[in-house]
C-alpha cells in the first residue's frame, strides 16, 4: 500500500475550510484529476458516501467513497473501494496564522496489467498531485 503526507498552512477561518472539504461536490474544484463525482448522499454522521470516476496517466478509474469518521473542525476519514482501495485523511489544525491542514492518503491500484514498474510511475503522479491538491484547496480558501 502507497501513503502520501502532506502539509500546507491556509490563510482561512477552520469552518470555511471543513465545510469546503466535506462537500464531496467540490472535489473537481481542487482535485485535478477527478472527473466526476456522482450520487452524493449525506450520512448521519455528517460525511457522504458517493460514486467518482477519477482519470490518471491514460487509466479511468471507478469506485465508491464512505465518511467514515467525522470530527467537525477537526477530522474526515474516508473510505474508498474499486479500481483503488484508499483511506484518505484530513487533519485541521488551528494555528496562529491561519490552519495547517495535513492530508494523507493510504492507496493501492486494482490494476493487474500495470505491473509494479507502472505502479511505481503512479505512485509518483499521486506525490505531485497531492502537491496540486493542496496548492489548489490554499488558493480557494485564501
Amino acid at each position: 500500500m502507497a501513503r502520501i503526507e502532506k502539509s500546507v498552512l491556509v490563510r482561512a477561518p477552520v469552518k470555511k475550510i471543513f465545510d469546503y472539504l466535506n462537500d464531496p461536490l467540490k472535489l473537481q474544484e481542487y482535485w485535478p484529476e477527478m472527473a466526476e463525482v456522482k450520487e452524493v448522499e449525506h450520512l448521519p454522521n455528517g460525511g457522504s458516501t458517493f460514486k467518482y470516476t477519477y482519470k490518471m496517466a491514460g487509466f479511468t478509474l471507478h469506485g465508491c467513497s464512505e465518511d467514515t469518521e467525522i470530527v467537525p473542525l477537526k477530522r474526515m476519514v474516508s473510505e474508498s473501494t474499486g479500481d483503488i482501495t484508499a483511506r484518505l485523511t484530513w487533519e485541521l489544525e488551528p494555528v496562529e496564522f491561519g490552519v495547517r491542514v495535513h492530508l494523507k492518503n493510504e492507496y493501492s491500484f486494482k490494476l493487474p496489467v500495470i505491473g509494479k514498474l507502472g505502479e511505481a510511475f503512479l505512485v509518483g503522479l499521486n506525490e505531485k498531485e497531492a502537491d496540486r491538491i493542496l496548492d489548489n484547496l490554499k488558493t480557494r480558501m485564501e
